[in-house]
């Protein structure tokens, strides 16, 4: 793929704009890759290669003429199997939408294509979006490349494998509690979780809409801040980004509880380079995450089965059994709690917010586990639950508190370091992440 398949989703826009690459050629030599890997089965659920071709087409129409629509006008993206796509199944990685096929394309694949970006096709995710392993046995578990015995992550499990593999420059997930950047930790990618409702959820099989993001995953915090920008978020001006002087606290409650050597170690020697290019950091103390983490399963459960209750009472048979269950715990959550738990949650993002006034971000390891074997995950239920819970616990931080969220890549295979600022701050995260980045590299 002359060196294509390694290249940053920015580099190629460029190379289009400077003429140095041909929109078409470029889709065409993804598609192939595609085809002749031997695991594109396992990461795309399918592709769209008419519509691809003639997308590029366009592009290279445009780009001869000077009329590009974005920086990345031609560029191959692929999509989380949960963004509908008009005359394209979308299943949301589950056999009860088995040959669902929408009319309209989701919002924010209109609003992409509108601005020029290829779609490649659908991967492969977590079934209905409701684990962050990337186990799914009713659909396809996507390779994890560095660590080939384990799960990839989830949700947005083959988005992740889709860059990790060379078969594709760019992905856009969902992140509810961590599907967006639990797979880009785990590959050693750029993952965002924006401020919910900065990107229209409109054509997004739902999982809980009060928490539900649209996300990319990138190979640079540069592509990703493209790709908000492309879906209809703020532009953000990465130019001379900088630490000197950024405040960054590190929560000590939860998030800091039992990590694994490895992780640990990489987050230790994060902050350490982050310090030395100018960062100061400070530990944050907050009573507010403890009790919003006790919500967890009310919140999340019941709306889930609100939205999943028809077709799981009616072909509930067709599930994994862990996410069956999982889903199913929201059939018993009273009306009266589940509005209770939202009142107290509310209350406890004022406070918290509070309690994080005086920094520009909180920092974490963005999961406190190496990437379970799969092995183990398919033969002991207990151990599948533990370490479902266990690896979406400092990710939900963020959904939880309505924060905006950015991990990136600490330079140890498989460990992420996670920043996360106020709902709204999107474009300065991504100004803050551009300086980490080069910090980290």
């Amino acid at each position: 793929m002359t060196g294509w398949a390694d290249m940053t989703a920015a580099d190629l826009g460029r190379g289009i704009a400077a003429g140095r690459i041909d929109p078409v050629e470029l889709t065409q030599a993804f598609l192939d890759a595609i085809e002749a890997h031997p695991d594109g089965g396992t990461i795309y659920a399918r592709t769209t290669p008419g519509r691809a071709i003639a997308e590029a087409q366009a592009a290279a129409a445009r780009a001869a003429t000077g009329r590009r629509l974005s920086p990345l006008d031609g560029v191959p993206v692929s999509w989380k199997d949960l963004f509908d796509t008009a005359g394209t199944a979308t299943e949301g990685g589950t056999a009860m939408l088995s040959g669902r096929v929408p009319d309209a394309d989701a919002e924010v694949l209109r609003r992409a294509t509108a601005n020029g970006l290829v779609c490649l096709g659908k991967t492969h995710m977590s079934e209905i979006a409701f684990s962050g392993l990337g186990y799914n046995p009713v659909t396809a578990t996507p390779p994890n490349r560095a660590h080939p015995r384990c799960v990839p992550g989830g949700s947005s499990s083959g988005a992740a494998a889709s860059l990790t593999h060379g078969l594709a420059p760019l992905a856009i997930g969902s992140d509810t509690g961590g599907s967006v950047r639990i797979p880009a930790a785990w590959n050693d990618l750029v993952g965002m979780k924006p401020t919910h409702d900065l990107l229209p959820l409109d054509g997004t099989v739902p999982l809980c809409a009060s928490f539900d993001t649209v996300g990319p995953l990138a190979r640079s915090v540069e592509d990703a801040a493209l790709a908000i920008a492309a879906m209809g978020g703020p532009a953000a001006d990465l130019r001379g980004a900088t630490l000197d002087g950024v405040r960054l606290a590190i929560p000590e409650t939860i998030l800091m509880d039992d990590l694994e050597d490895t992780p640990a170690r990489a987050f230790e020697e994060a902050v350490a380079r982050l310090e030395a290019s100018g960062a100061s950091v400070t530990t944050l103390t907050s009573d507010a995450i403890e009790h919003a983490y006790a919500l967890t399963a009310t919140l999340y459960t019941a709306e889930a089965y609100a939205f999943w209750r028809p077709y799981v009472e009616t072909q509930g048979e067709l599930m994994f059994s862990q996410i069956r269950e999982r889903v199913s715990a929201g059939r018993d959550v009273l009306a009266t709690d589940f509005i209770a738990a939202w009142d107290m949650l509310h209350a406890l993002r004022g406070r918290f917010a509070a309690q994080i006034g005086g920094v520009d971000a909180v920092v974490s390891p963005t999961a406190a586990l190496m990437p379970p074997a799969t092995d183990r995950l398919t033969s002991d239920d207990a151990y599948y639950k533990a370490v479902n819970i266990k690896t979406l616990r400092n990710t939900r931080l963020a959904n939880l508190m309505g924060l905006c969220s950015l991990t990136l890549p600490t330079g140890t295979p498989g460990c992420g370091v996670m920043f996360g600022m106020p709902g709204g701050d999107d474009a300065r995260l991504l100004r803050l992440g551009a300086a980490a980045e080069r910090a980290l590299a």
